[in-house]
């Protein structure tokens, strides 16, 4: 009896004891290495902001051939034969610098004439994005060529459209908004079949499956380099020069924009120069709302924050174009801050242009780079690591 009723009472039960709580040193390792995961899976994945580089490709390619069309009366004066900086001074000059350019090659006029034909039609077809890898590295060598001719007459915007114009040789800037993208589109429309990402930049059905991959892998690496390279090169530019600005005590206590309006050489309407100039109180606040935005514009990237800032930076530019006569450099700029806008800007943008024209919305599964092997638009570093510890939590087949 005593048997039975020690085997009936029941024991005490067992606790289950928790699973040991990780080291903080294993911890670190485990964030670091999700970061580094996600941000690796972000550099090779897919090409970000593609429609930010296409804006960069038809900004600088318009504003190119605007300024060669612009300058055509002036051509030969300024990079011709019978410029004062004649060919043999430039010449030597790169001699003692390691410029070049094609136009030193020759001396005579119908040669300097076939390269001011080539920089126009090379200018255009970048804008509308023909054979945009091809015709990037020539509007690179196009500008550097231009600019290292007559050195001496460049400015801040030349020097900005040099920068960007070899950038973009190593950007997929043809994927969006280009003859290239269309001609993806109708070839993947004949085939009934969906545009792969890279088709549209060239053919690629020939080479192995491997070696596909590589490529478009290579491909994409070299695209997400160089738009940071874009950016860092923009958030350098800003910070640097609101810095210097900081430095003196003229934008301090509002004078600076004073002296700058009063200067004979940068008045192209001097009626609206004094105008401005008759309101203390208005130009005291511009010289803040100048300093600021570029003082804070590298730390304002990655929230809200950089909308307004892209604002005032984009009124700032509109008033040099027309207080200061300096379209060139304006355009450079705003045309640089539009990388900063999301995809999703440009296609909501899209969208409702083709609203306001009648037009039927193309669906983004038949965009180049879109459909079930693309990832979607803006992801980060965060999103990344997100989608990478939700598929490894997912149970294995």
């Amino acid at each position: 009896m005593a048997t039975e009723q020690a085997v009936s009472s029941p024991g005490p039960v067992p606790v289950p004891t928790p699973p040991p709580s990780p080291s903080p040193a294993r911890s670190l390792a485990r964030r670091v290495r999700n970061r580094l995961d996600g941000f690796f899976a972000l550099l090779t994945r897919r090409p970000v902001s593609l429609y930010g580089t296409a804006v960069l490709r038809i900004g600088y390619g318009l504003l190119y051939l605007a300024f060669l069309l612009r300058e055509f009366p002036h051509r030969d004066e300024i990079w011709g034969p019978g410029s004062p900086w004649t060919p043999a001074l430039a010449r030597e000059l790169f001699y003692d610098t390691g410029w070049a350019s094609i136009l030193t090659l020759s001396d005579s006029r119908p040669y300097f004439e076939c390269c001011y034909a080539l920089a126009v039609i090379t200018a255009a077809l970048f804008m509308l994005g023909w054979r945009t890898r091809a015709v990037s590295v020539l509007f690179a060598v196009v500008v550097a060529s231009f600019h290292a001719r007559s050195i001496f007459m460049t400015d801040g915007g030349d020097n900005l459209i040099l920068l960007m114009a070899m950038y973009l040789v190593f950007t997929g800037c043809g994927r969006r908004w280009s003859l290239d993208a269309r001609r993806a589109r109708l070839r993947a429309a004949r085939q009934n079949g969906p545009v792969r990402p890279g088709d549209e930049d060239e053919e690629g059905d020939g080479l192995r499956p491997n070696l596909l991959f590589a490529r478009r892998t290579l491909v994409t690496v070299a695209h997400n380099c160089a738009l940071f390279v874009i950016a860092a090169q923009v958030c350098f530019l800003y910070g640097s020069a609101g810095l210097y600005k900081v430095q003196g005590g003229s934008w301090g206590n509002g004078t600076a924009l004073h002296y700058v309006l009063n200067l004979n050489l940068f008045q192209p309407w001097p009626a609206l120069s004094h105008l401005a100039d008759s309101h203390p109180a208005l130009l005291g606040a511009a010289c803040y709302l100048t300093v600021l935005p570029q003082v804070a514009f590298p730390f304002v990237l990655f929230g809200r924050l950089k909308y307004p800032v892209l604002t005032m930076l984009f009124g700032m530019h509109l008033g040099i174009a027309v207080l200061m006569g300096l379209p060139l450099f304006s355009g450079a700029m705003i045309i640089a801050d539009s990388v900063f806008l999301p995809d999703r800007f440009y296609e909501s943008l899209r969208r409702l242009c083709r609203r306001a024209t009648g037009r039927a919305d193309v669906p983004e599964a038949s965009l180049p780079g879109a459909g079930p092997a693309a990832v979607p638009q803006q992801a980060g570093p965060r999103q990344a690591e997100r989608e990478q510890e939700a598929s490894a939590d997912q149970p294995r087949s």
